[in-house]
């Protein structure tokens, strides 16, 4: 069989630990892979490469298509990015496939019957990285929901679902309050969820859907979220399941795909020789699964399945009376080898499939857009911020276009007629809305030039639209 070349990432801390113990059962497997290295993370940082990527790597990477990463660590501090979100982002990596199983009773776990998977969305949401400060007081960062990237995740969610024959996909979103953004995920996936009938569909808001998760996962199979609320509710379901340890991730895209563990880079073990190398192995698997040897993907899962049942553990899931014998990192390695071609006895044997990507669209229809007003934010710490003083000074830049409706401050009404236990900050949302149809650009900028005259620090503004008469702004709390 012709060899598949992938790209390889040895990261920091434990990373090229697990990756040579992973690379050993996968050459074992006799999976027919070859290799490239690159150098990603922190020596890359030290070289002056904020991105933590080096740009001979980028080529590698994007002329093989598929990634295996160890962790790496992204030093803290001012300046640097994510080298997983910078990756997931440049090569359109949409999709982040999580699946959270218990491996009872020879794993221990506190739902036995865990079997669930969460898809999230990998690109988007404040995962975008938008944020300034501006003011004094208070920074703000931009979250991001587009049409085009939650159709893409919730039809993969559905089509994942459907390829491995589970009964259910769950929304979850904060949508009682983030009325637009979230809502937006929320109605695309109830646009896309008709044309799968066979598979039942339902929304939870996050909060109750990560206590469901946390108290009753059995009645849970496949979740959907936005980027955010998926990375942390994935955590908090592997390490439900048994161990963040033991979860690799899979991040699909349409013209590339990388795989990893979900855990980091854990540096306080680094060396040690005790790292568990589960989580790596099963992104391995997941790696195989996508490069269609399915074969390999399922004797290496089995083999990993029969040591677990055999009691061979890490330190990490290691329990007095439940193993039989802590592993270290090589350890647990030689014992997966040596099981190949063995198939588990109690945990159910693995068994995949690949999972197309459909691109499938839903047209929208296009809306009438019109200009019906301008949000400018103000900073002002003024006499004792006392919102009826600043409410007079701004009504006072007025004109037959336009006329202040309200100022909010940290989103909440304060004037005219807000509340005096509301505590206020040094940032105001100044809400002018149009006295009249045709409201043009022209007229926002005749109110900014005034506004300047009149001596106020404007941060920025958002202009407000309508879209088919409905309004595509949101209502500040009291409006």
């Amino acid at each position: 069989m012709e060899k598949k070349r992938i790209t390889l990432a040895y990261g920091d801390g434990i990373g090229p630990e697990i990756m040579r113990a992973t690379l050993r059962v996968l050459e074992a497997s006799g999976a027919p892979l070859d290799y490239d290295v690159v150098e990603i993370g922190e020596s890359v940082y030290r070289k002056g490469t904020l991105s933590g990527i080096a740009p001979d790597a980028w080529d590698v990477i994007r002329a093989n298509r598929v990634l295996l990463k160890a962790p790496v660590t992204t030093p803290q501090g001012g300046g640097f990015k994510s080298v997983n979100v910078t990756l997931r982002t440049v090569l359109g990596l949409f999709a982040n496939v999580r699946p959270c199983k218990a491996y009872t009773p020879f794993v221990a776990s506190l739902h036995p019957t865990m079997d669930l998977v969460i898809v999230r969305e990998n690109q988007e949401d404040l995962y975008g990285g938008i944020e300034h400060r501006q003011t004094q007081e208070v920074t703000q960062v931009l979250k991001l929901i587009s049409r085009p990237g939650t159709e893409a995740i919730v039809r993969y969610a559905f089509e994942y679902a459907r390829a491995y024959g589970r009964r259910k996909v769950t929304c979850m979103t904060k949508d009682n309050i983030m009325k637009i953004t979230d809502g937006l995920f929320h109605r695309i996936f109830d646009e896309i969820a008709v044309e799968y009938p066979d598979l039942h569909a339902e929304h939870l808001i996050i909060d109750i859907g990560t206590a469901r998760v946390a108290a009753a996962p059995e009645t849970l199979d496949v979740i959907v979220t936005p980027n955010l609320y998926g990375d942390i509710l994935s955590d908090v379901a592997a390490q439900l399941a048994g161990s963040v340890g033991l979860a690799g991730s899979t991040n699909i895209g349409r013209e590339a795909a990388m795989f990893e563990a979900i855990h980091g880079s854990a540096p306080d073990i680094a060396g040690k020789g005790i790292a568990n190398p589960s989580g790596l192995l099963q992104a391995a698997v997941q790696m195989l699964v996508h490069l269609g040897l399915s074969k390999e993907a399922e004797a290496i899962n089995n083999a990993w399945l029969c040591t677990l049942e055999d009691g061979i553990h890490t330190s990490d899931i290691f329990r007095e009376g439940l193993s039989r014998m802590r592993a270290s990192t090589d350890d647990f390695a030689d014992a997966i080898i040596e099981r190949l071609g063995h198939t588990p006895e109690r945990l159910l044997p693995a068994h995949f499939r690949s999972t197309g990507i459909s691109a499938n669209r839903i047209a929208p229809v296009p809306a009438i857009k019109t200009l019906v007003g301008v949000d400018m934010f103000l900073e002002w710490d003024e006499a004792g911020r006392d919102a009826t003083v600043l409410g007079r000074r701004v009504e006072a830049l007025n004109d037959e276009r336009l006329k202040l409706k309200m100022i909010s401050n940290r989103g909440v009404k304060v004037y005219p007629g807000g509340m005096p236990e509301t505590f206020r900050t040094d940032h105001w949302r100044c809400r002018f809305t149009a006295t009249a149809g045709g409201l043009t650009y022209t007229g926002v900028l005749d109110l900014l030039s005034r506004a300047h005259t009149a001596g106020l620090h404007i941060i920025k503004t958002e202009n407000l639209y309508e879209f088919d008469g409905k309004p595509g702004y949101a209502m500040g709390q009291g409006e």
